[in-house]
């Protein structure tokens, strides 16, 4: 269960180049050690920045954000603070701290449930095929999925050009992409799945609905 934590600054304008602090506190209620920062863009999903520790405010997973070499974690009177150094026009966000209230149970860490497959969608057009990545049953619910591609020894990233949907609820999360059925005859894709600094990797047989 998600708990209420304090952010006391809920919008700040900085010019190109000057640095930005925004403020995490009230974690008491956290069933552990660790907060999370997010970031949400326009028309984009919630990308998880890094995990710290709520008291020393140190990073304690970075994940794989793009901008990740960016923030840096700062320990401020009442908490800690996401800290952009150089602000860039690429920055313009909104940013949330987050963590899992205490209950009456034990918590601990469970890895995801991986499921690939083709699945059936209303934008596919004829000559596609639409490929699912469902991570589920996973604990905490924080999951970064992104799709590669092999061909022999080969190995390389999705291209940009493939469409791609990202979904997300509160026990799981899942990526569509449409993939040319031509080309699944020539690479084997795979669905790289990352929970809690722990990558799996489940490829998909060549099939086409």
């Amino acid at each position: 269960m998600a708990t209420q934590l304090v952010q006391d600054h809920l919008t700040l304008t900085r010019r190109t180049g000057q640095s930005i602090s925004i403020s995490c506190g009230g974690t008491g209620p956290c069933y552990d050690e660790y907060t999370f920062w997010y970031q949400k863009k326009e028309t984009e999903t919630f990308k998880i920045i890094f995990r710290y520790h709520k008291s020393s405010c140190a990073i304690m997973n970075r994940y794989d954000h793009p901008q990740k070499n960016d923030f840096s974690s700062e320990k401020i009177q009442n908490g800690c603070s996401l800290k952009i150094e150089n602000v860039r026009e690429d920055h313009s966000a909104s940013y949330y701290c987050g963590c899992w209230k205490s209950g009456s149970g034990s918590h601990t860490v469970k890895k995801p449930e991986v499921t690939v497959c083709p699945v059936k969608t209303e934008g596919r057009v004829e000559g596609d095929t639409a490929l699912m990545c469902l991570a589920s049953a996973m604990y905490p619910p924080l999951v970064r999925i992104s799709w590669k591609r092999q061909k022999g020894s080969k190995e390389e990233p999705a291209p940009a050009e493939e469409k791609q949907q990202e979904l997300s609820g509160s026990k799981s999360s899942a990526v569509i992409r449409l993939v040319k059925n031509e080309t699944l005859y020539n690479y084997e894709y795979i669905c790289e799945v990352q929970h809690e600094g722990v990558k799996t990797e489940t490829p998909t047989a060549e099939s086409k609905l």
